[in-house]
Order: structure tokens, then C-alpha cells, then sequence
């Protein structure tokens, strides 16, 4: 049984993350813990999926406690000491909804996925009728938003650092800074204005009524999703514009001529002031391989490292990177494209938590311009090659001789798929989708496209061979 993609459980709530299966998750899920969290976004069909939910957590022996609409990261947030779940399917349409599984502030490491996916493929019947859990309503906003504010202006007590440095640790005040934020009718409506406008900021909002319909734009932001933010920002007075996806994990950045900022220079940005405000030795961030170059460059120059590891297990690489570290080593940041943990605050993707920070590094630096400019912005491609889910292991396998051969000047790791680095900073990284039917090509090189076209050419290539291989 496969229930657990890279982020969580997610599909159509009437075919796949039915009521059904929130109660098998939730029953197989509520023996690993005696409380549990239970929160859910605006989607029109979470308050059922989450009823299911408790159910199955009750019936295992499990306590609930019902939080209601929250971002994302705010259950994360109230998790912590406990477990939580999260009735959400981010950034997908409105037909789907998804689980997500926390404990202590942390998603579930792919270890205790596969225990869960067991338990409900098992069927395990529910505990002793007198000792079936309880629940209650609790209230988790407030805190998490005083939370988040605290944080962003927080100052540190190590005894050696100037008033400049302190002032520095998390940016500037905003005092009046105009931001525009679109929520895409997302639960981020309940936190991102309200957290910029007690850090001082002058904010305006786009689709902040919180709507299962995303009856204003597609949940998910991309360069198209948010024209309309974009075109306010570039004509209006805002010096930056903020998306979100509908859970609130995801941030995208528009800067004052209404373009988006690349998502990789955005994690640039961020990596490279938390590995500069580091007091450790050994500052990591720790992303993924398909995150561009100029984290590893802007990283390196503050005088810190880069470990990867596999998309959407974040909260693994930075156990490994700690465990693997020594007592000099922090794990000062860790990122993949749009998601962003802060270490220090917490150990789950938090973009309310970004779009504040963000803000206040902008407001330090005069504007997004400014910040972004030590970032080297080389061009950046994605492209799919269709290959069917059988033949992705054949292929990849192939690729795995194939790539090197072909970039023989390249240094080359498989750990995370095939990952080529050239001297020139430039690199190429194929890796099969986790959930549709392409293997996924990404590069960085000033000469992106022709970059791109051979390597596209060396997956074509290794997906003919191995079609071919198995139909013989």
C-alpha cells in the first residue's frame, strides 16, 4: 500500500482521501501517541474529513484536540510536545483534499509513514470501548501569530554582539513598509496580514476571504496564478507583493516592478542572512537537489555549507545534518523551492514565518532590488520527458552511466537522482516524478537551453532503451 507521497497523503477527497480513509489513518495514527492536534484549510471538505479524523484517533485510544481552520504551519506549530494532523491538500484544486501527520512540530519521517500505511492495510479494529479517547476545542492562532512576531524581532543576548548586529538578527523594523499579500482564499488569510501589520507594516490584501472554492485564483502561485497581484504591485505603491498557496506553507515573492522573484534567489536571500546571523563554527542549510547553485554560492560566501537531500524530506536531512555534525555544526536554515523551515523557530515549512522575515530583510536592505543583488541569477529550465511509472527505475538506471558519459567534465552524485555539477557553476539534475508519469530535467547555465536539449536527449534516450528492453 501507498499512501504517503512527498508531502503527506493527497488526491480527490470523493476517490482517494475519502472519510473512509481519514478514519483508517486516523485509527492507525492515534496508537503512536495519547493527544493529538486535529486542524484543517478552508477546503469545503475538510470539517467532514477532519470528524472522520478524530474518529479514528479517538477510537485508537488517542485524546483530540480540534483547532479548526488554521494555516499549515500553525498546527505544526501546536504540535509540538504532541501530535498533530492537518486536513490539507496545499496548493491542489478544490475537488482534493490530503493528511498530514506531525509529532512534536515535525512531519513524519518516512519510517513512521510506512507503520501507519501498515496498520491501516492490517485493518486493526478499534481499542476496548473504555478506552477510546477524548476531545475538546482549543484555540491555537493567537499564540502561533504572537509566536511568529516574537521571533521575527527577536533579539539575541549573546553578550558580544553590537546594537547593529542585534538589529541586523532578523532584518529591519517595517514602520509603514506597503505590503501587498494575495492568500488565493487560502488560510493564510487568518495570519500573514495580521503578523505583518503588528511588525508595523501598511498591508493590503488581495483574496483574503477564506473560501473552499479559490473562487479568486488557483490555490497553487505561480507567475500566472497571481496576475492580479503582480499588476497591483506594479502599478501601486507596494514595495512588495506576497502569495501563498492554500495551507499557507508556500511563499512567493514579488518585488515592486511586479515580477516574481525567483524562487531559488528568494531561498538565496534567506540562507545566506541566517548562515551570516549563525554564531556556530559550521553553519548548514541544508535543500534539496533540485535547488539552484546560488545557494550553495551566496551560502558559501557567509562562510557556510550545503547538504541536499530528497524533495520533501526536509525534516530528515536536518536530523542527519545534525546527527552527522559536530558539537560546531548548526543546522542554521534548510529550504526547498517556495518552502522554507526556519530552524531556530521551528522544524516544519512555515511561509508565514517567510513572508515576515522576508519583509524585514527588504526593509533593511531599501527594497527588493538591494537584497537580491549579491545573488548571481544564473537561468533556470524545468522540463518533463514522459515515461510510464514501470519504466522509471529501468531508466533512471541507465541515466545513472548515461549522464556522466555525457558530461564527462561534470562531477556527478546519484543519491538524490543524477546530478551533474560543471566547474562553471552550472548543473543538470534528472530525477523521476514521485507522482506523474515524467522524469523531471532541471538545469542552471548561462547557456540553459543547450544545456537543457542534451540532457533532455540523454532521458529520451534511456526511457527508448528501457521500453524497448521490457517489451523484448
Amino acid at each position: 500500500m501507498d499512501l504517503f507521497g512527498t508531502a503527506g497523503i493527497r488526491g480527490s477527497a470523493v476517490e482517494t482521501v475519502t472519510p473512509e480513509l481519514a478514519l483508517a489513518v486516523g485509527r492507525a495514527a492515534g496508537r503512536d501517541g495519547s493527544e493529538f492536534v486535529v486542524a484543517r484549510d478552508g477546503r469545503e471538505t475538510g470539517p467532514a474529513l477532519a470528524a472522520a479524523m478524530e474518529a479514528g484517533l479517538e477510537s485508537a485510544g488517542a485524546d483530540v484536540r480540534r483547532a479548526g481552520r488554521l494555516p499549515t504551519p500553525a498546527l505544526a506549530f501546536a504540535s509540538r510536545g504532541r501530535r498533530g494532523v492537518m486536513i490539507t491538500a496545499s496548493h491542489n484544486p478544490p475537488t482534493d483534499n490530503g493528511i498530514k501527520l506531525f509529532a512534536d512540530g515535525q512531519e513524519y519521517d518516512r519510517e513512521a509513514e510506512l507503520t501507519v500505511e501498515d496498520r491501516v492495510e492490517a485493518d486493526d479494529p478499534p481499542g476496548a470501548w473504555d478506552e477510546w479517547g477524548d476531545s475538546e476545542r482549543v484555540g491555537v492562532l493567537d499564540a502561533y501569530r504572537d509566536a511568529v512576531v516574537e521571533y521575527t524581532v527577536e533579539r539575541s543576548s549573546t553578550s558580544n554582539r553590537t546594537q547593529s548586529d542585534d538589529a541586523r538578527q532578523q532584518g529591519a523594523p517595517l514602520d509603514g513598509l506597503r505590503v501587498a499579500v494575495d492568500c488565493g482564499n487560502g488560510v493564510a488569510a487568518l495570519a500573514t496580514p495580521q503578523v505583518l501589520r503588528a511588525l508595523g507594516a501598511e498591508v493590503v490584501t488581495l483574496n483574503a476571504n477564506v473560501d473552499g472554492h479559490f473562487p479568486g485564483r488557483e490555490s497553487k502561485p505561480t507567475p500566472e496564478t497571481l496576475a492580479d497581484l503582480r499588476e497591483f504591485v506594479r502599478t501601486g505603491d507596494a514595495e512588495l507583493g506576497i502569495g501563498h498557496d492554500g495551507d499557507a506553507d508556500r511563499i512567493v515573492v514579488v518585488d515592486s516592478d511586479g515580477e516574481v522573484v525567483h524562487e531559488d534567489t528568494v531561498v538565496a536571500v534567506l540562507a545566506a542572512h541566517y548562515t551570516r546571523e549563525s554564531d556556530a563554527a559550521d553553519p548548514v542549510v541544508v535543500t534539496t537537489p533540485n535547488a539552484s547553485g546560488r545557494i550553495d554560492e551566496r551560502v558559501e560566501a557567509e562562510g557556510g555549507r550545503v547538504e541536499r537531500v530528497r524533495l520533501g524530506a526536509l525534516h530528515e536531512g536536518i536530523a542527519t545534518a545534525r546527527e552527522d555534525g559536530g558539537p560546531d555544526t548548526e543546522v542554521a536554515f534548510a529550504a526547498e523551492p517556495w518552502k522554507h523551515v526556519h530552524t531556530r523557530f521551528g522544524g516544519w515549512i512555515d511561509g508565514v514565518t517567510s513572508a515576515a522575515v522576508v519583509c524585514r530583510l527588504v526593509a533593511e536592505a531599501g527594497g527588493v532590488g538591494p537584497l537580491r543583488e549579491p545573488v548571481t541569477e544564473r537561468p533556470y529550465r524545468k522540463r518533463s520527458v514522459s515515461c510510464p511509472d514501470a519504466a522509471k527505475g529501468g531508466a533512471m538506471e541507465r541515466l545513472e552511466t548515461a549522464i556522466p558519459e555525457r558530461f564527462p567534465e561534470a562531477s556527478v552524485e546519484t543519491e538524490y537522482g543524477v546530478r551533474a555539477a560543471f566547474p562553471d557553476g552550472s548543473w543538470v539534475l534528472v530525477r523521476p516524478s514521485g507522482t506523474e508519469p515524467y522524469v523531471r530535467v532541471y538545469a542552471e547555465s548561462d547557456d540553459v537551453d543547450a544545456l537543457v536539449a542534451e540532457a533532455v536527449a540523454v532521458v529520451e534516450a534511456a526511457v527508448e532503451a528501457t521500453a524497448v528492453g521490457d517489451s523484448e
